[in-house]
């Protein structure tokens, strides 16, 4: 049995009756702060409201009560009787056959609807009257109308605490916990209406096609990298990923019926967008080093891919060039961000990286069709603090920095004829890292000077920052003199 069908079954517990309303004979509550006329007005209201409601007349009988509220707001028996006038008009709707629509057409609410305002009254009463069982019983019937089911379980305990005898609450706790039975044993029919065409899985993040086809969302704009149309039909399709939204209702279904499935499905995803620590997505091209920063054009599909999930995870990817010697991805990388990503209409994208740290690949594999790599992180062998060599070593780093701050003045009173060597003279120069970081200063003093792919794979080689500073002041002092280091 469905829980559409066994709520559709569900039988009213504790609304039979309303409660009637004191008159001002009676010393109503409340009589003495309003007028009589006004008083014995919303008596009538209420008397004709319950009359309406022990008549099944349900819809008249809110109407009544909608009023008397008006009159007199957070009364707890106009709440209660309006409250309890929106459950049966909620139940009649739901039991209701389809065809008596034919006969007698319904204009107003839904059940669902007018399940959700009977919730809202009962937890008004039950903010009046928190030790009354009526609240409690309201509340749980208006819950179970709306398949709420957990929360009436909880309605229903706490109101058994007050009134540990209370029939209706006791029929109601019976009833959700054969609900709670009957749903643990039913298992939702797992078919490959769910599954993605492209990847033959478990739709994950699904994006629905104006032309009416569902696809995972990595997997529909990888498709698109090739071509912009739909997989199945081939219908144009003119989205992108930063306008094309997930199917929220569908997702929700996938999720609540399969929800295992779903979590291998997000765990793959999860591991695709953030490899690991020790894992870096490579984009072969050229030899970076650290405190550098460059524009990208991105357009071969399978980079197009990997920017996709990079910009999902932690916007990193490593720079690495083919060795010549070998023909094969070198043996060391450099890490980079993405400082800026700009999606173009094409699906290309215009990227601004900056250069962080090196690392030493120790092995790399294909993974649809773009390289990852297991990487270990490289340090120079810095002498320990407060030794004669670190202190040999930040001697030397000062006196190249004032070197090279001579050295940039000069090649930029040189340059002032060459537009883009005087960009990046005023880019290298504001890129300059602080002399008490003698590692990250040594690889930016080389990056001063152009040096071919070979030099650059050595210097991200080189362990020793003394040496590399050496070769970076040799670059620059041979770049003045206007000859090239062979």
């Amino acid at each position: 049995m469905s829980s559409c069908s066994s709520v559709a079954q569900f039988s009213l517990e504790g609304i039979d009756d309303v409660q009637d309303f004191p008159g001002a004979s009676e010393g109503g509550q409340g009589s003495s702060s309003m007028s009589w006329e006004r008083y014995t007005h919303l008596c009538d209201l209420m008397h004709m409201g319950n009359n309406a409601f022990r008549d099944n007349r349900f819809d008249q009988a809110f109407e009544f009560y909608s009023r008397a509220n008006n009159i007199k707001p957070s009364d707890p028996i106009i709440l209660s009787n309006r409250c309890a006038a929106y459950l049966r008009i909620s139940q009649f709707l739901r039991q209701r056959p389809p065809s008596a629509s034919e006969y007698r057409p319904l204009s107003g609410l839904d059940p669902t609807t007018n399940a959700g305002l009977a919730l809202k009254d009962a937890e008004k009463v039950m903010s009046l009257q928190s030790n009354s069982v009526t609240s409690y019983i309201l509340m749980a019937n208006a819950l179970i109308l709306l398949e709420k089911y957990e929360q009436a379980r909880d309605v229903i305990c706490s109101g058994l605490q007050i009134d540990p005898q209370s029939n209706p609450l006791l029929k109601l706790e019976r009833l959700t916990a054969s609900t709670f039975l009957r749903r643990s044993h039913l298992k939702p029919q797992r078919t490959d209406d769910y599954d993605c065409t492209l990847c033959l899985k478990l739709l994950y993040e699904p994006v629905t096609t104006p032309c009416g086809h569902s696809f995972c969302r990595s997997c529909l704009f990888q498709s698109m990298d090739r071509g912009n149309r739909c997989p199945l039909c081939r219908t144009v399709l003119f989205i992108s990923p930063r306008t094309c939204s997930i199917s929220v209702t569908l997702n929700n279904i996938i999720q609540k019926n399969f929800p295992e499935e779903y979590e291998e499905r997000k765990t793959e995803h999860d591991s695709l967008t953030n490899p690991g620590v020790d894992l870096l997505p490579l984009f072969v091209m050229d030899v970076i080093l650290p405190c550098q920063k460059l524009q990208l054009n991105i357009f071969e599909p399978r980079y197009r891919l990997m920017v996709r999930r990079i910009m999902e995870g932690n916007r990193r990817m490593g720079m690495v060039v083919l060795d010549s010697s070998t023909g094969s991805i070198a043996d060391y990388a450099c890490e980079v961000e993405i400082t800026d990503c700009e999606p173009l209409p094409d699906g290309r994208f215009f990227l601004e990286v900056e250069s962080r740290r090196r690392c030493r690949i120790i092995r790399n594999w294909d993974q649809d069709g773009y390289r990852i790599a297991e990487v270990e992180w490289v340090q120079d062998s810095s002498p320990p603090e407060g030794t004669t060599d670190r202190n040999d070593l930040l001697e030397m780093t000062h006196k190249a920095a004032a070197f090279a701050r001579q050295w940039i003045r000069e090649a930029q009173d040189a340059a002032q004829g060459n537009r883009i060597r005087l960009a990046e003279l005023f880019k290298a120069e504001g890129l300059m890292p602080p002399s008490q970081d003698p590692e990250r200063f040594s690889f930016w003093l080389t990056t001063l000077t152009n040096r071919r792919p070979s030099e650059r794979l050595d210097l991200l080689r080189i362990r020793d920052t003394k040496e590399r500073i050496r070769r970076g002041l040799l670059y620059m002092k041979a770049e003045e003199q206007g000859c090239r280091m062979q």
